[in-house]
């Protein structure tokens, strides 16, 4: 639609783009930045609590459910990160970048290379998926029941994940604007229809047929797709403050997504293969261990909402300060959300330190002994480090902001190579059994959360 067909819609657009606009750019940092982080953490903690769900759903299914889930967990993780939180965050960057600089014909032609982005990376993981997943789940331990279990939830949830990008990189959009308000009610209300939904169609609630595994995901990638359909209602209504006009598309605006998409992409995966090595390592101890890593890792998987929570509004205000050439305001929002997320998310692995059967018994039984023993000795040895964690990650985020992502990506290769080269050297020279590989996974976390803020401070996005 052209400014000549709508003017009334152009205007609307304007003001409230200039409403959100302004207090990235001028507003007091820690207040605007809590103001525009806070309902993304509420949204965050409603999806943390629909991955709890789908835990507890998984258990009624058996320990194999279980154990199949941590297999494939990862892996839709990945799809997650790498759509809200990678190309996610560049979407967001790009867009807070060129309305930092007042350049709204640049706008719009990122909104829609961001679309065909999307598409286009949906269509690569079904084709992955689809053609090498049971060889995937083999090569990380999984067997017999297990691998059939994230068989099942991989063969729907894969062909259906165009609706996790749909609307994740809408809302994307909407968030670099300053929109942080409805991206977060958008998300709320995904995650309250996915967690009945999933719960239905998995366990037969009612008439429905019970679809195990697979009805896990088709509670996902539905209710995902209702959040594509409203966010994308919003957007084109003109009420982001945004208005979609007859674009060219020229290849720098697919570059000014993927320059900073690409490598934090990579980071994502770099994220993911950690703990896909740690989830084949473990798998090697059995399937009550991968049992209970896998109740572990779900914990610290929930941390990354948590910090994207914190950081989608780092991502903007970093972005449209970047964009207007304040960098010293840009690092001052960079330090706050970092030292905010670190002790959130510090906090909450204090309390699973201390407490480890306060998470671990809302999905295993007394009887699973083995489980629990391995879920304990787990958060004993990694939850103190969480902190550390949130800190690299929450960096992260505001370095999608600046556009400049080479140290977080560096970070994340140390953060990989300390893990899996210290569980491969513990476990040879020690007898630690599986805690040889929670202890390597801890110490790649205290060594993430020393990295990226030490280069920050040599660099400072120069």
């Amino acid at each position: 639609m052209t400014a000549a067909l709508a003017p009334d819609r152009i205007r609307m657009a304007a003001a409230a783009r200039e409403a959100r606009t302004r207090p990235m750019l001028e507003g007091p940092i820690g207040p605007t930045l809590a103001r525009l982080a806070a309902p993304n953490v509420l949204a965050m903690v409603v999806q943390a609590l629909m991955t709890i769900a789908e835990g507890v759903f998984a258990a009624r299914l058996g320990v194999q459910a279980l154990a199949g889930l941590a297999l494939v967990f990862p892996l839709v993780m990945l799809t997650q990160m790498l759509a809200a939180g990678a190309m996610g965050g560049a979407i967001s960057s790009s867009v807070a970048r060129a309305l930092g600089a007042n350049d709204l014909a640049r706008t719009g032609g990122i909104m829609l290379a961001a679309w065909i982005i999307a598409g286009l990376m949906a269509l690569g993981s079904f084709l992955l998926m689809g053609l090498w997943a049971r060889g995937i789940f083999e090569l990380l331990g999984g067997s017999g029941p297990a691998a059939e279990s994230a068989l099942a939830y991989a063969g729907v949830f894969f062909p259906g994940c165009i609706a996790i990008w749909l609307c994740h990189s809408t809302l994307s959009i909407i968030r670099g604007s300053g929109g942080m308000m409805f991206a977060s009610s958008v998300l709320l209300c995904v995650s309250l229809v996915a967690i009945p939904m999933a719960g239905a169609m998995a366990l037969g609630w009612g008439r429905l047929p019970a679809l195990g595994m697979g009805g896990l995901a088709l509670g996902t990638v539905v209710a995902h797709g209702f959040g594509a359909v409203l966010a994308l209602a919003y957007l084109l209504s003109g009420r982001a403050g945004l208005v979609v006009t007859r674009v060219r598309l020229r290849a720098r605006m697919f570059t000014d997504i993927l320059h900073v998409g690409l490598v934090a992409s990579a980071n994502s995966v770099l994220t993911i293969l950690t703990i896909v090595l740690m989830v084949g390592a473990v798998g090697r101890h059995g399937q009550d261990a991968l049992a209970g890593y896998g109740l572990g890792a779900r914990l610290e998987f929930l941390m990354i909402p948590v910090v994207f929570g914190i950081g989608a509004a780092m991502t903007a205000m970093v972005g449209a300060n970047i964009g207007a050439g304040q960098t010293r305001r840009a690092l001052a929002v960079a330090w706050t959300g970092s030292l905010a997320a670190a002790g959130i998310v510090g906090a909450i692995g204090l309390i699973v330190a201390l407490a480890p059967d306060l998470w671990l018994r809302m999905f295993l039984a007394p009887e699973d002994a083995a489980a629990l023993a391995a879920g304990r000795s787990y958060f004993r040895i990694v939850a103190p480090f969480y902190g550390f964690f949130a800190v690299g990650l929450a960096l992260y985020f505001a370095s999608q902001g600046a556009g400049r992502m080479m140290w977080p990506f560096l970070g994340g290769v140390v953060r990989m190579a300390v893990a899996f080269g210290g569980t491969l050297l513990l476990t040879q020279v020690t007898d630690l059994g599986v805690q040889a590989v929670f202890t390597a996974i801890a110490a790649g976390m205290f060594i993430y959360g020393l990295f990226i803020p030490v280069s920050l401070i040599l660099t400072r996005w120069r």
